[in-house]
């Protein structure tokens, strides 16, 4: 029984994952994710290459967008199989679909105002991509798993998923494609997470695999020391106070706010930065951060202990969650020095874009990155040192002190990869690496076939595989 792999996303790039599996008559999708890097933006227009109503299940490995966000427009197109995933997963990626779809909503009337002024059109109908409709014709399709059970796709293929350690719920995917007494495994990293984080259990490791596919985002890096985020940050919010300016976070509303807050709270405990008023200004986040308190079995000992005493990171004096617009408007209106946490992460939409041009252009404020930027988002132009910047149609310049601190990220970063990859006991058939920026997949498949000497490729957008 031949099996391919076809690699529909996130290869030689960072966002839009979707790998399509044919084993016999079975097909499957693994991830239906939204491209989010300007240049690539118009793969999420284009009819899909697998005809929907084909696929026999979509299995998901954690509720980021560049991982969940075109199931609706997958289902809109005919699907109609089961999408497996945790429990976790499921409920936020509920949350983040309609929260994609309510942006996507306000992107396009803005942007169909500003190329009508400005006579001109944009390379994208100027309409959402899908709307709260098609997001919640999503909802009856998501069937929970829980890690480590597997479960059976039909006579021929099982999928089990294991703890991936990097957003709540995440996973790793390992099928079994069975061939009469033969059978052969494929592992799907996902994102992998790391090691002694706060919240989260470590990635799960694997003794075995025929064929894996791994991530490569921080593939040629390596990351802070995570024991320097609590110093970091707090020199940080420190020196802006002094200043007399305001914290902007731009932050992913799914686990990133949620560790961003852990830090906070830790610092105000210890007395070791002023009582700020912080203010998460997102409506999802807010939603989300209610998943994790739904959900403290994905925690690790440490969290536990934490809640146990009373000690909730997402409860603390000072801390304010905005759902509202006019909460949103209202926190313009405090004086003194705030700490702003607003999404989205990579400031390409969302609440972060009306602070960013509050404060972008005062010397005296701090915008602090503590996610990967993708390129051609706004947030990426920031941090490569774009001195000018357009904001919501208009130019800033930026004057406000940038930082970005890489210790907060949830992705392995490279010797965390070889970590993960050097627990497999014996060498796998093939290793692809997906999900990283051209450059930095064959920087990280060069360094892997120097020390482990396997046959190791990054493919490209709609390369096909057969898997022997």
């Amino acid at each position: 029984m031949s099996t391919k792999l076809t690699f529909l996303g996130a290869a030689q790039n960072v966002t839009g994952s979707r790998y399509f599996l044919e084993a016999d008559r079975t097909r499957i999708l693994v991830d239906c994710g939204l491209y989010q890097e300007r240049e690539l933006r118009g793969r999420n227009w284009e009819r899909f290459p697998v005809p929907p109503r084909s696929l026999d299940a979509v299995l998901l490995t954690h509720a980021h967008l560049d991982h969940c966000g075109l199931l609706p427009k997958l289902v809109r197109e005919g699907f109609r199989g089961p999408i497996y995933c945790t429990r976790a997963t499921s409920e936020i990626t509920q949350i983040t679909l309609l929260d994609s779809a309510h942006i996507q909503k306000e992107d396009a009337e803005l942007k169909r105002k500003r190329h009508q002024k400005e006579g001109r059109k944009g390379p994208y109908p100027e309409i959402p991509l899908y709307n709260t409709r098609d997001v919640m014709a999503c909802f009856p399709l998501f069937s929970p798993v829980r890690y480590e059970k597997t479960i059976r796709i039909n006579k021929k293929v099982d999928a089990t998923f294991y703890d991936g350690g990097h957003v709540l719920g995440s996973s790793m995917i390992k099928l079994t494609i069975k061939d009469g007494e033969e059978s052969r495994t494929i592992l799907f990293s996902g994102d992998v997470g790391r090691w002694d984080r706060p919240m989260l259990h470590s990635p799960t490791l694997f003794d075995e695999a025929d064929y894996v596919l791994v991530e490569s985002t921080y593939g040629d890096s390596l990351h802070e020391d995570s024991n320097d985020i609590s110093a970091q940050l707090r020199e940080v919010i420190n020196s802006t106070v002094r200043a007399g300016g305001n914290v902007v976070i731009p932050s992913f509303a799914f686990e990133r706010a949620q560790d961003v807050l852990y830090y906070l709270n830790k610092l105000l405990m210890e007395n070791q930065i002023p009582h700020l008023r912080v203010f998460v200004d997102s409506p999802m986040a807010v939603k989300i951060t209610e998943v994790f308190e739904r959900h403290p079995e994905l925690f690790d000992r440490d969290m536990v202990k934490l809640i146990q005493q009373g000690k909730s990171p997402f409860e603390f004096p000072g801390l304010t969650m905005s759902s509202t617009i006019e909460e949103s408007k209202a926190i313009n209106n405090i004086t003194g020095s705030n700490v702003i946490i607003a999404g989205s992460g990579m400031c390409n939409a969302g609440r972060i874009k009306h602070h960013l041009t509050r404060n972008i252009a005062r010397p005296e404020s701090t915008i602090i990155f503590v996610g990967y930027q993708a390129a051609g988002t706004l947030g990426r132009q920031i941090v490569d040192g774009a001195k000018e910047v357009r904001i919501l149609g208009q130019m800033y310049p930026v004057k406000a002190k940038i930082v970005q601190m890489t210790g907060f990220s949830a992705h392995a970063d490279r010797d965390e990869l070889f970590r993960w990859l050097s627990s497999l006991h014996k060498p796998p058939r093939h290793l692809f690496v997906v999900h990283g920026e051209t450059q930095t997949a064959f920087h990280f498949v060069d360094f892997l076939k120097e020390r482990l000497h396997w046959q190791i490729s990054a493919p490209q957008y709609k390369d096909e595989v057969t898997l022997e």
